[in-house]
């Protein structure tokens, strides 16, 4: 994982301090690409750790032998050095696949993949469809009742759609989806006050163990059921704390990092009106606009958690035997070693591929799921929309409040004048 130069102490370099509210997050990245592929860096209430900026170096780092994903391994946890309320806690202790290593990490992916089926999700095709349809009547009625015919787009089209299809997986009631993406807002924030992040946390355990217990007393064709009743050949489940972990997570992950990449990819087209053309001629697919945006504005950007369990080179530098790492999709897509020099431009015909959905063992499950909504709704979006642009200057988009989540708060579009209503 070096590049043949002598690895340097994390002491040489002075860390960069994180942003909490996710300002200025692809300037931030040339900057640390430029310094290295491990960048020591802050993050809230000064906790040191890592971020690895470059496409090679953390496509290794996330399969390497030696680092884990356990928080058993988390030094400054263990030693109980973390600030009350720390932000990113639950990031660490959150019970599931996204924190478990080896043996135990593959009993849980077996038995979510037990549960959560190619069959599941093609299932939920016309679901997709038809959700999207409606939200668009919505999104028009948004844009006719502004006296500037403005609507934006995240509230009242890309958050509603994944986030009514993950309720709908997990079999969850819809008097509970306006409260679970709050929560999961504060909880993926890295802005959120201290106070706010246990009472977060509790209170979504405590809706998903409603929820559980409801599928437990009248299970459904639903992913809780499923996971409630998926068992190994000898005859292992998930234990209570671990389905109300991946619930969670299910929750955060599959309707945050959708909803992100329809923002994203919609404002990509919208600044490049020369790539959606090429789309409608034929020259590109709309896949090949997800997957273009994955890379160039992905919707994760500095991910937790990973731990070295011994001091481990990476590039010029070495991490500390139990540092706590963020993987920076956001860097890695734009890294000029692995996708040339104009790897800073939008390019639906570029064809390479990413690191967005992760690699290695703890690929994203949800990855086709995801690019089916994105699909779905980014071609039904600018097939009866084709003058959608953005109502305000790019630059005046303000970043949603966390350097995990990568995407604006709102996105004011305008539908245009034919097509308003």
């Amino acid at each position: 994982m070096t590049d043949g130069r002598c690895p340097v102490s994390h002491a040489d370099l002075a860390p960069h301090r994180l942003d909490p509210t996710g300002a200025r997050q692809h300037a931030v990245n040339d900057e640390l690409r430029a310094r290295g592929a491990a960048v020591p860096v802050l993050l809230p209430g000064d906790v040191p750790g890592y971020a690895i900026t470059r496409h090679e170096e953390l496509k290794d780092f996330v399969t390497h032998p030696d680092v884990a994903k356990n928080a058993c391994h988390f030094a400054a946890l263990q030693r109980d050095e973390l600030p009350p309320g720390w932000p990113m806690r639950t990031f660490a202790t959150v019970r599931g696949m996204i924190t478990a290593d080896g043996e135990d990490h593959k009993r849980l992916r077996s038995l979510v993949t037990r549960a959560f089926t190619p069959r599941r999700v093609e299932a939920l095709h016309p679901v997709v469809h038809e959700l999207t349809g409606t939200l668009l009547d919505r999104l028009a009625g948004a844009a006719a009742a502004d006296p500037d015919g403005v609507a934006d787009l995240r509230r009242h089209f890309a958050l509603p759609l994944p986030m009514s299809v993950i309720c709908r997986l997990l079999g969850v009631d819809d008097q509970y989806q306006d409260r679970l993406h709050e929560l999961s807002n504060e909880i993926v924030s890295t802005h959120t006050a201290p106070e706010r992040v246990p009472d977060a946390n509790r209170e979504m355990v405590a809706i998903l163990g409603q929820v559980a217990a409801a599928r437990a007393k009248d299970p459904g064709d639903d992913l809780t059921s499923a996971l409630i009743a998926a068992r190994e050949e000898d005859g292992d489940r998930l234990a209570e704390e671990e389905l109300i972990g991946t619930l969670m997570l299910t929750i955060i992950a599959g309707h945050e990092t959708t909803l992100n990449l329809i923002t994203n990819a919609v404002r990509a087209l919208c600044n490049h009106r020369d790539q959606l053309d090429l789309v409608r001629n034929g020259a590109a697919t709309w896949g090949d606009v997800v997957e273009e945006t994955l890379r160039y504005d992905g919707p994760v950007s500095y991910f937790p958690f990973r731990y070295p369990t011994r001091d481990l080179p990476v590039g010029d530098a070495v991490i500390p035997k139990g540092a706590p790492v963020l993987v920076s999709y956001t860097a890695a897509g734009r890294d000029e070693r692995a996708y040339g020099p104009d790897a800073g431009r939008f390019d639906v015909t570029r064809g390479a591929r990413h690191l967005s959905f992760g690699h290695g063992a703890h690929f994203c499950l949800g990855a086709p799921l995801a690019r089916m909504e994105a699909v779905i709704a980014l071609e039904a979006l600018f097939t009866r929309f084709p003058d959608l642009d953005l109502a305000v200057p790019d630059e005046e988009l303000v970043p949603h409040p966390s350097f995990v989540g990568n995407s604006p708060q709102r996105l004011p579009i305008r539908l245009g004048a034919a097509h308003s209503a």
